[in-house]
């Protein structure tokens, strides 16, 4: 039993209860418990042997009970600040009164929080996005940071799909046409889905459509409109001054800003590199509540076995691998399976040979496994991280590119 006594209590409530049911003499009992025969009558005259509350029964408050009726008015009423209401009380009800004072009589009549008070307007409530088929594309473009081995800013083009969330990015130079052409060309050629339909803003690089005091309507004799023709492609714009009908590919932005914000960059290569990184686990590692936990890539396999017409290719899983940028060395170009063309610029490097598995053996044995993609130079990877790749074959090209088919004896890092 859990008993609360005054901090200053001289008995307990056993003793209480001894108290009131004896019949000796006050004094008697106050020389036996070592109490004040006044304790000894107080226990006598109460019914219980819990301490009583020790707030006041009656308040001491410079304001009269009608004079705080009328503050509490007006204070509803008005719809007034603290400081305001004390202006107006001290002049017209009670000069008294003081700032904490009033304050606390606000509280205690439920009126404290001024904007509890005030009315809120009903938000206009944003419809969810109208579930589509794959296929339905948006697209929108991203500052990215200026590093400090760039003379100029560079810009983020990213498209994600409405129904698998499956995302796809490039890094230009410039936010021009021809970079969104060539951005729509990559897109339309990594993408497994048949692409029907492209939501984007009003950017020049998307549309010449304007607004404004020069309003004028889409031709669709842009650059990117006859791209969007060739490839059969419907391309829709969102209503001037409203990002939210894109708000899907905002969304991602607020991502790739958070990855921004938490990483500290050396170069610009670098950059690129975390970015193309972040994607490819955001589409094969990061499950998304919106499509019950699975990962863009799962559903996206989903969808191919409910409705393979809607694809113009089987999706799968493609490795990839943990490997920083290095100057000089550009990216790689797939051949065919297992194979990699990387242009080295120069810059010549040789593939340490390691292990009994060289030239088609099994290595250490620890995870070993073919890799279709490498995402940058793989020679820094072996010499920086220590990891041990062997080279099955390898063919040098006139423009001074390698094809290499690497066998990985190390498990992957995630």
């Amino acid at each position: 039993m859990l008993i609360h006594l005054h901090k200053q209590a001289t008995t307990t409530p056993k003793v209480r209860a001894v108290i009131q049911a004896s019949d000796d003499p006050g004094t008697a009992l106050a020389e036996r418990f070592g109490v004040t025969a006044q304790t000894i009558y107080k226990w006598r005259r109460r019914d219980s042997v819990e301490d009583r509350s020790h707030t006041p029964h009656r308040l001491q408050t410079t304001l009269t009970p009608a004079q705080e009726a009328v503050a509490v008015a007006l204070r509803k009423t008005l719809l007034v600040s603290l400081d305001d209401l004390l202006a107006v009380v001290r002049e017209f009800l009670n000069p008294d009164v003081s700032r904490s004072g009033l304050d606390r009589c606000l509280r205690r009549h439920g009126v404290g929080n001024l904007r509890d008070l005030k009315v809120k307007a009903a938000r206009p409530k944003h419809s969810g996005f109208k579930a589509y088929e794959p296929g339905y594309i948006h697209i929108d473009v991203k500052y990215l940071p200026q590093m400090r081995d760039e003379s100029s800013r560079r810009y983020l083009f990213v498209a994600i799909d409405r129904a698998t969330r499956w995302v796809f990015v490039r890094v230009y130079n410039s936010k021009t046409a021809a970079n969104a052409r060539r951005f729509l060309r990559d897109l339309e050629r990594a993408c497994p889905i048949r692409i029907r339909t492209i939501l984007t803003d009003n950017g020049k690089e998307f549309t010449d459509r304007l607004f404004g005091l020069r309003k004028r309507a889409q031709s669709g004799q842009h650059d990117f409109d006859r791209l969007c023709t060739e490839l059969d492609i419907e391309h829709r714009l969102t209503p001037p001054r409203s990002p939210q009908t894109n708000g899907m590919v905002e969304r991602f932005n607020g991502r790739i800003e958070d990855v921004l914000q938490s990483h500290h960059f050396r170069s610009g290569e670098e950059l690129e590199a975390t970015l193309h990184r972040y994607v490819w686990l955001y589409n094969q590692q990061l499950p998304q509540s919106a499509l019950g936990s699975k990962t863009p890539l799962q559903a996206m396999k989903d969808w191919h076995k409910l409705k393979p017409e809607l694809f113009k290719k089987q999706p799968y899983y493609l490795p990839g691998c943990d490997m920083r940028p290095v100057l000089g060395i550009g990216l790689p170009r797939v051949v065919g399976r297992g194979l990699f063309r990387i242009v080295a610029r120069g810059l010549h490097q040789p593939v340490q040979r390691t292990g009994p598995g060289d030239m088609g053996g099994q290595g250490d044995g620890t995870g070993s496994c073919l890799l279709p993609l490498v995402d940058l130079s793989i020679i820094s990877y072996v010499r920086e991280r220590g990891a041990r790749f062997l080279v099955l074959s390898r063919h040098r090209f006139p423009d001074n590119s390698l094809i290499l088919r690497l066998h990985r004896s190390v498990p992957r890092y995630v």
